[in-house]
């Protein structure tokens, strides 16, 4: 039986559907969705997780109403600045994978700022996915080994590995989607290759830490083979 559980991965899912359950406005959702990510930060913390990865923000969501698509950065500036700071006092070192080069120059900056200063941090590292997409990820790793290619060797799995975003952590043991959707829609498709997974019908806003430990306790009851 292999439960070593290193890294979760959660895909945020349900925030627009809670406000409208709760008949309140779609952008209510995504602010109650915000305040789930660090008392789960502090539940994995609790527990000796290494990893945590939360999909804030897909390549696909720039499609959304512009009114949303705003509101949604400013919340995340809203997070670099109130929470970063607890995060880095908690040894916590924060992370971002996905495509940075087309968020606002002050949102870069405040992301290299706070990974900058946080990379030291040796508790747990909280991967942010941003402006994330697997296929895009998988394109961005393959051009930039290209690139720096100049030797013409032979692209293997190892080697590719190294440009992904994830470079240097594990792959997710562990991938929870709330909402109610049974799909990963494209969320790190390199890396959730024996990820298990846990789709719940739970409304992010409405995940708390114990929904996270039932989830742990899920995933602990399972064997994992890859594929032996």
């Amino acid at each position: 039986m292999e439960n070593n559980l290193k890294h979760i991965a959660l895909i945020m899912d349900g925030n627009r559907r809670w406000a409208k359950k709760h008949n309140l406005p779609t952008l209510e959702g995504h602010r109650l969705g915000e305040e789930r990510i660090e008392p789960l930060v502090d539940c994995a913390i609790e527990m000796g997780i290494s990893y945590l990865t939360f999909w804030a923000f897909s390549t696909e969501n720039w499609h959304r109403e512009k009114r949303e698509v705003k509101f949604l950065m400013k919340l995340y500036r809203t997070l670099l600045d109130r929470k970063a700071d607890s995060f880095h006092k908690k040894n916590v070192r924060i992370n971002c994978i996905g495509n940075l080069s087309l968020f606002s120059s002050d949102l870069q900056a405040k992301t290299k700022r706070w990974m900058e200063q946080t990379k030291n941090n040796k508790l747990i590292t909280v991967n942010l996915a941003l402006n994330y997409g697997g296929k895009d990820e998988i394109i961005r790793a393959v051009n930039k080994w290209q690139k720096e290619n100049k030797k013409n060797q032979e692209l293997t799995k190892d080697i590719l590995a190294d440009y992904l975003d994830s470079a240097g952590q594990p792959d997710p043991d562990l991938i929870i989607r709330t909402g109610g959707e049974k799909r990963l829609s494209g969320f790190l498709m390199w890396q959730s290759e024996y990820s298990e997974l846990y789709f719940t019908r739970t409304y992010w806003p409405d995940f708390t830490p114990l929904k996270f430990r039932l989830a742990i306790a899920e995933y602990k009851r399972r064997q994992r083979r890859f594929g032996k």
